[in-house]
């Protein structure tokens, strides 16, 4: 396959998945190996690639939720119905769950990546992540008659709350295939909150999260590149891989802006069970594909 049709069908996914609670990570790894083959997982500038696509989609949040963090800005600290402080305004509860997040995995960054091109582990996370989805949005997607959600907007996050998510977040970071989107969450609907007020905090706190993550990564990468050490990733060395690599790049930012905008909306009426079918599903005809490898 030609590298600037991969690079668009590599954006594609990226896009598609970066956000909806199925694992971009585990998609991107599985479609490169039926694509490439599994020697691609291993290529300098494919894990440069990843970085950079990944990053493209990341930064189609800020510009999608620019109204929303514009006004954030505008009303604090007390909000935008007067009730909140500096300690529980949404944005310093994003940046109190992002913290949460940050630290633990710091300390386990030791851990984190070794099984990226475990084939077993993706499926068993999507697989459990699955099921863990699917009984959270069942018991608690739908309030009982006559009660709602002790959050139903990110406006009411409470401060517990936001630490809870945060540590939540821990585990996508650790276990490859868990999903970022997805452990967010099926979190915060287990603290009470309602499907559209758990979605719009777990995209909020993608902005930092994802930023910090991928700015870090792509630190590793440079200063491993710069002492000869390219096991982490390498930058393009000619005009082609640039292209491809700003191919990627473009594709995945439109397709994660769509997908985001579609999905706020599909979320409001239809809830999660789907794509905790949906990764059941995969995670299943992983676990056999990679039996049979």
């Amino acid at each position: 396959m030609h590298d600037y049709l991969l690079s668009v069908l590599l954006g594609i996914i990226e896009g598609l998945t970066e956000f909806l609670p199925v694992s971009s990570t585990a998609h991107l790894r599985i479609c490169q190996t039926l694509l490439q083959g599994h020697q691609a997982l291993q290529d300098p500038f494919w894990k440069m690639y990843t970085i950079v696509i990944q990053l493209g989609a990341v930064l189609c949040l800020p510009f999608y939720f620019r109204g929303r963090i514009s006004n954030f800005l505008r009303t604090f600290p007390h909000g935008e119905r007067n009730g909140r402080t500096v300690m529980n305004h949404p944005l310093t509860l994003v940046l109190i769950a992002f913290v949460c997040t940050a630290g633990p995995s710091l300390l386990l960054s030791h851990k984190i990546g070794k099984n990226l091109e475990n084939l077993r582990i993706f499926g068993w996370a999507l697989l459990v992540g699955g099921i863990i989805m699917w009984i959270v949005d069942a018991l608690f997607g739908n309030p009982k008659p006559g009660t709602r959600h002790k959050t139903e907007h990110v406006e009411q996050v409470s401060l517990f709350q936001s630490i809870w998510i945060g540590l939540c977040q821990i585990s996508s970071a650790v276990i490859p295939g868990t999903s970022r989107s997805m452990s967010t969450i099926a979190a915060g609907q287990l603290a009470g909150m309602s499907r559209a007020a758990a979605l719009e905090f777990s995209f909020l706190l993608s902005i930092p999260t994802m930023f910090a993550a991928t700015g870090y990564e792509m630190f590793k990468t440079f200063r491993a590149y710069h002492t000869g050490d390219m096991s982490l990733g390498r930058m393009p060395a000619d005009v082609h891989e640039w292209i491809v690599l700003i191919i990627g790049f473009v594709v995945s930012f439109i397709v994660a802006l769509a997908v985001v905008a579609w999905f706020m909306n599909w979320v409001r009426r239809r809830g999660f069970v789907p794509f905790a079918i949906y990764r059941i599903i995969v995670g299943i005809a992983v676990l056999v594909w990679a039996a049979r490898m």
